[in-house]
């Protein structure tokens, strides 16, 4: 497992936890899906559906022991009984004592919400009246959390990463710490998350790389003819081995025509810290990959080294998008020096910034 990336905080972004009863959520607005499990320890029946529209607006989320979602956005809630329709929708008003909060959880039949700059929660069973509000100081282990979600008698908070990996923590008081276990996420679960990805497969990269290369010895310029095959397009194949845990609803498949390349487009625009590489590829060809032919002819001026270089994308070592921009990239030499070293290859990319910066952490 590398450890040159981490997860997004909830801080930076629209991603949340939620959990009743038994099962645990993972809600992605920004894919437009959420995945439920039984067991983010072992990656027990993982299944992601769709997010209806109206519930992919949220900044938080949280499940409730009365079968409702509640998707918090501003200064108000919406109140579902399923992600995936919308159902029963109704929308109320925070209490302003219940706004700004960093994280929104429930357990134990009450609402929570966190002011990590504060160091303490808010306890309430009521999110629109405050009712038996009460502050609560956080315990300070428990101050740090990437993100925060709770089921009906336990709390849980993802730990910041460290040399043991991406893990989290369940707790049946927050302001003392009582009763704590530590589990590590399985690799199927934290590749769902912003930035998992690159922890499951290495930090992403973007780079030029050599296809073909020839040089003139001579005194005189030569004309150069040559047909060679190049790859286009995104390693489908290589990349949905991600999926290979997850049942995923036939809705999503649809609307993405693979989770993974939506996952994968996700984690290329994140800034380096997070494994990504701040890159909008949404103009790449997102087919699966293919070989194109090209016929290249240009003049040899003498003594000249020249290659052709194409952009690809990838996470570790292994590429995965093979972008469409090729370059010619030449170097002139002393006739009795000839050069052991390709010409120096761009040092630009081809590919735009992302254009949504991820927000600067609050905590």
């Amino acid at each position: 497992m590398s450890t040159m990336s981490k997860i997004v905080p909830k801080s930076k972004s629209k991603a949340d936890f939620c959990g009743v009863d038994s099962h645990y959520y993972i809600v992605r607005p920004d894919l437009g899906c959420y995945m439920s499990s039984t067991d983010f320890s072992n990656g027990k029946n993982l299944e992601v559906f769709s997010l209806h529209p109206s519930c992919r607006n949220g900044d938080h989320y949280l499940a409730f022991e009365d079968g409702h979602f509640y998707i918090i956005q501003s200064n108000t809630y919406r109140q579902v009984s399923n992600l995936s329709t919308d159902g029963d929708a109704s929308v109320h008003t925070l209490h302003p004592n219940c706004q700004g909060g960093d994280h929104y959880f429930s357990a134990f039949g009450n609402f929570y919400m966190i002011f990590q700059n504060r160091g303490v929660y808010r306890r309430t069973s009521n999110l629109s009246t405050d009712e038996k509000g009460t502050d609560i100081e956080l315990h300070e282990e428990c101050k740090n959390g990437l993100y925060y979600f709770g089921v009906k008698d336990h709390y849980y908070f993802v730990r910041p990463d460290d040399q043991w990996g991406i893990q989290y923590t369940r707790s049946t008081d927050f302001s003392n710490n009582r009763n704590t276990v530590t589990f590590s996420f399985d690799p199927s679960v934290y590749s769902f998350l912003p930035g998992g990805l690159a922890i499951a497969k290495g930090p992403s990269f973007g780079k030029w790389v050599p296809i073909q290369t020839n040089r003139n010895d001579t005194r005189m310029p030569y004309e150069w003819k040559k047909e060679f095959a190049r790859k286009v397009g995104y390693e489908k194949k290589k990349m949905s081995n991600i999926e290979s845990n997850w049942k995923v609803s036939e809705i999503v498949t649809a609307e993405t025509g693979g989770l993974s390349e939506w996952i994968t487009k996700a984690q290329f625009a994140l800034p380096p810290e997070y494994g990504g590489s701040n890159r909008n590829t949404d103009e790449e060809n997102w087919n699966e990959v293919t070989e194109e032919k090209e016929i290249i002819s240009l003049t040899l001026n003498p003594f000249e080294k020249i290659s052709f270089l194409v952009y690809q994308m990838g996470f570790g070592k292994d590429p995965v998008l093979h972008c469409q921009d090729m370059r010619i990239s030449n170097l002139h030499y002393n006739s009795l020096l000839p050069p052991n070293d390709s010409p120096l290859p761009p040092n630009d990319s081809p590919l735009p910034p992302n254009d949504n910066p991820l927000p600067p952490a609050v905590i």
